[in-house]
């Protein structure tokens, strides 16, 4: 075989995968689609044979679907010129005398030599050089159009078959899909919604490049929101714009008002050891100590939150704020014995009452930024609320001062700097009262935070306070209902003055998967004279407590540690029971738990409790609202477990189990006048249901029940003939 009939052979099989003639769509319809010849000075097409080109062309263009011509045609590609004989050789083989000529117009034909038939004894070379040229002829001659027969040698004419061959349709040019893949485009997205449907305006075409603009006055984007009745406004309606959300201005450029009204219902069937009264009894077998502790408590309250404050708050505190929170309240109480509510056994068994105070009323005035990241300075005057820590171990509560808090750093540093002269409360509401004389009772803070350290996820603070308490000399104290609140009738019921310094650390956050919360504080002071001495006594109390918690999934399980020091010598002249200035402690179950809920009296040693209404210590103050701190006490030591299960984002189940015990019973055992009190106090059982509708915290609904398992130091003060339990139901709605 020659060699150039070998390049063409194999060009002929390398052409197909080449660009531009391996696909319709790529070729481009001009060269395959039609009978015009690619033009050969493309980048595609450089270096290869015309004859060559042309020939791929015409087989490319057999494949497109034309009329059958239907007339006999002998083996030749040109259908305008009839068809030779063919030429007889000696040996009766056939041969064409003319040649295969492809009539392309601006081509000349192609002149094939050795076709003819050749006598006997003719040259092998001569032989071999015809075939070959046949051969050549062949691969450059394209395959006969549609419709067109082929006679071959000796035998019958037949069609040739040809499969018509359609276009698929031409791609996008940053589209890319698999050779012989085809992919439908994908469907067209629906077009956005006309955002001024609802106002009916159009498109305003922009002025001139050459005409004088003109300015109008429109109003702000608050009210222009407004004006336009983009978003229409319903007072009802606290989730969309709203004046009375602070959503717009009220007046000014940017004075806003924010109502906020809060619906808080509880009912609390209850149970825990009273006394029997000791002038009259409801029946004959009355006569013993502790009587029928069953109760029924309900409370209403009703709040009410109004605040204006000045400037644009998304990134910085407002100018000035000015907040007003009164709170409205009715409570009713059903008890089973008489003179547990009424010092006056002849006031019955229940009773109803209803208050009104002043949870919140100051002036916060912004007076400067340190950083163009909105760290400030702020200054905030009257009643307001404050917490000295994250769980609240030592104060949280609503009272009358000044405080001076901002920040640094990018938020990085925190500080708190703050004065509060304590409010008298209710007696039966527990809300401050306004209209009652302020008490001497002072109290100093001085916190610093410091966020991300030790690690990044976790809050540190320390905090120093001082409490100043100078009520020994204002005499007898009664509550509303006739009770002697202080000073606390036991020991020598003589009034005290006492000053406690309070250094402590907390820490709230995370280490890695591990959350964490601790606190520590160390109480040192003086007091005068003692509760059992008269004389003064030095105090020295420690306070421990931390909590920590893992994640798994939906599930939270934590551990709870407490520890508060107790007087091991109520006689000698230290006071080493630790106890709180005003507590309110979210801790190992918080509400939930019996011991934190419930109001334990201690029966036949004075008119106490062992633990108060809502705190953990075991403090023997009268109250945690109007009685005085107590640094002779039994202390307290609790472990405990729980967990957190949120079976769907609208309802949560919590349980706790938290054993608790006292540090020493020395101070009971001479109240009670009884040797060998035990050191148990017991299990302190409880679960919780939370339950938050549509995800939100506008309704929620909370149930709750704990039971407390007597231990032995509890049956030994109290007797095992009852078990004490608290069942909790609570709603609150939030406007």
């Amino acid at each position: 075989m020659k060699p150039m009939t070998l390049l063409h052979f194999c060009l002929s099989f390398g052409l197909l995968a080449l660009p531009g003639l391996g696909s319709a769509a790529e070729a481009g319809d001009r060269h395959v689609w039609n009978d015009t010849p690619p033009p050969a000075d493309e980048p595609q097409y450089q270096g290869l044979d015309k004859r060559f080109l042309f020939a791929q062309v015409k087989r490319r263009r057999s494949d497109t679907p034309q009329e059958p011509d239907v007339s006999p045609e002998p083996d030749t590609l040109s259908t305008d010129q009839p068809a030779e004989s063919p030429t007889v050789t000696p040996e009766g083989a056939q041969s064409t005398t003319g040649s295969e000529e492809r009539t392309v117009e601006g081509e000349p034909p192609t002149v094939q030599e050795g076709t003819t038939a050749t006598p006997d004894g003719a040259s092998e070379t001569a032989a071999q050089s015809a075939s070959e040229t046949s051969l050549e002829t062949q691969a450059l001659s394209p395959p006969p159009p549609p419709g067109i027969k082929r006679q071959r040698p000796g035998g019958e004419t037949h069609p040739i078959r040809t499969r018509p061959m359609t276009p698929p349709p031409p791609l996008a040019e940053d589209e890319r899909r698999r050779p012989g893949l085809y992919e439908p485009p994908p469907e067209p997205t629906r077009p956005l919604p006309d955002p001024n449907r609802r106002t009916g305006l159009g498109q305003t075409e922009p002025p001139a490049p050459d005409e004088p603009g003109e300015f109008i006055p429109v109003p702000d984007r608050w009210r222009l929101s407004k004006d336009l009745n983009i978003s229409p406004e319903n007072w009802l309606d606290p989730y969309n714009r709203n004046l009375l959300k602070g959503d717009r201005p009220v007046f000014g450029r940017d004075w806003f008002f924010n109502v906020t009204l809060i619906s808080d219902t509880v009912l609390e069937p209850r149970n825990f050891p009273v006394p029997v009264a000791p002038q009259v009894s409801q029946g004959s077998g009355n006569l013993d100590v502790i009587g029928d502790g069953n109760q029924f408590f309900f409370n209403q309250n009703l709040i009410l939150g109004l605040v204006l404050y000045k400037g644009d708050t998304v990134f910085r505190p407002p100018d000035y704020e000015f907040r007003l929170t009164p709170v409205f309240n009715y409570n009713y109480v059903k008890t089973e014995e008489l003179r547990l509510l009424y010092i006056d056994p002849q006031d019955g068994e229940d009773r109803s009452d209803s208050f009104v105070g002043l949870q919140e009323a100051f002036a916060d005035i912004h007076l400067r930024n340190v950083s163009d990241r909105y760290d400030f300075d702020s200054v905030r005057f009257g009643i307001q609320p404050f917490s000295s820590d994250f769980r609240g171990f030592l104060f949280q509560d609503n009272q009358l001062g000044v405080r001076l808090f901002g920040s640094r750093d990018n938020n990085l540093w925190q500080y708190n700097l703050a004065w509060f002269r304590r409010l008298e409360k209710d007696t039966n509401s527990g809300l401050n009262d306004v209209t009652a004389s302020l008490r001497d009772d002072d109290i100093f803070f001085a916190n610093l935070y410091r966020q991300d350290f030790p690690s990044r996820g976790f809050t540190s603070q320390i905090t120093a306070a001082y409490n100043r308490n100078r009520e020994g000399d204002d005499g007898l104290y009664f509550d509303k209902n006739g009770f002697l609140a202080r000073p606390a009738p036991i020991g020598m019921e003589r009034g005290r003055d006492y000053d406690v310094t309070y250094l402590g650390y907390n820490g709230d956050g995370h280490f890695g998967r591990l959350n964490l919360t601790a606190s520590a504080y160390y109480a040192f002071g003086k007091e005068s004279p003692g509760v059992f001495v008269d004389k003064d006594l030095d105090i020295r109390a420690f306070f421990a407590a931390a909590e920590g918690s893992m994640d798994f999934d939906w599930i939270r399980l934590r551990g709870s540690l407490l520890y508060a020091t107790g007087d091991s010598d109520p006689y000698d002249d230290r006071a080493e029971g630790y106890d709180a200035i005003f507590e309110n402690p979210l801790f190992a179950g918080a509400d939930a738990s019996y011991w934190i809920r419930q109001a334990v009296p201690l029966i036949g040693g004075g008119g106490v409790s062992l633990s108060t209404r809502n705190g953990i210590l075991n403090s023997l103050r009268t109250s945690k609202d109007l009685g005085q701190s107590n640094f002779t006490n039994p202390g307290l030591i609790l472990f405990g477990v729980g967990g957190d299960f949120d079976v769907t984002p609208e309802l949560r189940l919590s349980f706790n189990a938290n054993k608790l015990y006292f540090n020493d019973t020395a101070v009971l055992e001479v109240l009670r006048n009884q040797a060998s009190i035990d050191s148990d106090i017991g299990w302190d059982l409880s679960a919780s249901l939370i339950y938050r509708p549509n995800f939100i915290q506008n309704v929620v609904f909370r149930l709750s029940g704990a039971v407390l398992v007597p231990g032995d130091g509890f049956v030994d003060l109290y007797g095992d003939d009852d078990t004490p339990y608290s069942i909790l139901a609570n709603m609150v709605l939030t406007y």
